[in-house]
């Protein structure tokens, strides 16, 4: 009953969207050519019409049989014209809001004189300008998401070096590969993946750490890309943690049933983890020597300070019998972890690695400036943070889910040097 009503809702919602966008076509199409402005209407709601289609056979039919590349393009194609009108149409909110105030003044409240309003004005029609404004920038979002199916794959390294006072002078120098969030079902291309795989070989770390999230929803997604993960290897290992995903978004009648099928979803994935030769760990630690000299490297499960995900992580228990080391780095995969305990309670832990966000795939990276929706839901959202002296990287993830690409933010391959 209740995706009943919210696929109503939907489609009220995306009707109410598609009528005033239109308003905006039909004034400013006005002075067309009649047949060139009957084929703009016919292609609008042909376009429409499809969309809602396509979206309630997502809804109410079994669409296993699809092609799986077809149905997740053809969701992003829906989506990205759904966002698209939604920021045309707040042009038009905003002149029409706009338009009413103008019209209290004169009607209600004299503020302006009927005779000062210029003939341009009478009615208060709706701007040309920013009819097209809206519609240059909605088709401007639309282009943008089109154009970022093609960066899914553009791995960036990105490489940083982070001085700590009291790390041990055998690891200075140490060089750790960060990757995170995987995604290995949204991969539809086997060649780009194993350049991506190759870069991470390149960077010839110490110790290669994966933060989580191997997989959308079932540890099978993996299956077709083990052998290339396999070939992942550095002199001190390559170690990983659990991610939100890697539990599974299952469904059963009570709470306890659902975390029951989440944990098994979990322990498929760690014995994944141990096919790929890598080491999990699950709340837990490895002391890492080097020389004479050690580091602590610890690994949570999923934690999180958003309550819509899964919290099975327990920081005090991987510290637990911890040999007293001087320089401590955790995985954890969700940022909203560190301002929940990490800088509060474990301020002895030097360095946080985390993922989970992805940078939301979409936004605006500049020298001096960045910018991401997802900056509105996390504090921490993509790269480099530090509060006294605890640092955090948030890495923007190796794969995609969703959305099938990335627009201004990339797929990464963190390379940090510890000195």
């Amino acid at each position: 009953m209740r995706r009943l009503f919210a696929s109503w809702a939907f489609f009220i919602v995306f009707l109410l969207i598609d009528f005033y966008v239109f308003q905006a076509i039909r004034f400013i199409s006005e002075g067309w050519n009649p047949r060139a402005r009957w084929w703009a209407f016919i292609c609008y709601w042909t376009i429409t019409a499809l969309s809602i289609a396509f979206i309630l056979a997502l809804i109410f039919t079994s669409t296993d049989q699809w092609h799986r590349l077809f149905r997740t393009y053809l969701f992003a194609f829906i989506i990205g014209i759904f966002l698209s009108k939604i920021l045309a149409s707040l042009f038009f909110v905003a002149d029409d809001l706009r338009r009413v105030l103008q019209w209290s003044s004169v009607k209600l409240f004299r503020f302006v004189k009927p005779g000062d309003i210029s003939a341009n004005d009478a009615g208060i029609p709706r701007s040309v300008f920013i009819s097209w404004m809206g519609l240059v920038t909605g088709g401007g979002l639309f282009s943008a998401l089109v154009y970022g199916f093609g960066n899914k794959y553009r791995y960036q390294v990105r490489k940083l070096k982070l001085h700590f006072p009291d790390l041990p002078e055998a690891f200075r120098g140490f060089r750790i590969v960060h990757i995170s969030d995987i995604h290995s079902g949204s991969f539809t291309d086997k060649v780009a993946v194993q350049r991506g795989i190759e870069r991470i070989q390149q960077q010839q770390a110490d110790l290669i750490l994966f933060t989580g999230d191997l997989v959308n929803q079932e540890v099978n997604e993996m299956q077709p890309y083990v052998n290339m993960f396999q070939t992942l290897n550095a002199p001190h290992g390559v170690f990983a943690t659990l991610g939100n995903h890697d539990y599974g978004f299952p469904k059963g009648q009570t709470k306890e049933e659902v975390e029951q099928i989440q944990l098994l979803n979990a322990q498929k994935v760690k014995e994944m983890h141990q096919v790929l030769g890598w080491q999990t760990l699950s709340n837990e630690y490895r002391i890492i020597e080097l020389n004479g000299a050690s580091i602590a490297l610890l690994g949570v499960d999923n934690i999180s300070a958003k309550a819509n995900f899964p919290s099975f992580g327990n920081l005090s228990k991987a510290v637990k019998d911890m040999p007293d080391t001087s320089f401590k780095i955790l995985m954890s995969h969700d940022p909203s972890h560190w301002n929940k305990e990490i800088t509060s309670r474990y301020q002895d832990i030097n360095l946080t690695l985390s993922g989970h966000t992805h940078g939301m795939q979409f936004g605006v990276e500049l020298p001096g400036f960045r910018w991401s929706p997802v900056k509105y839901l996390y504090k921490q959202w993509a790269g480099h943070y530090r509060e006294g002296d605890q640092h955090l990287y948030v890495n923007r993830g190796f794969g995609f889910i969703g959305y099938p690409g990335r627009v201004g933010i990339l797929p990464e391959i963190t390379v940090i040097e510890l000195t």
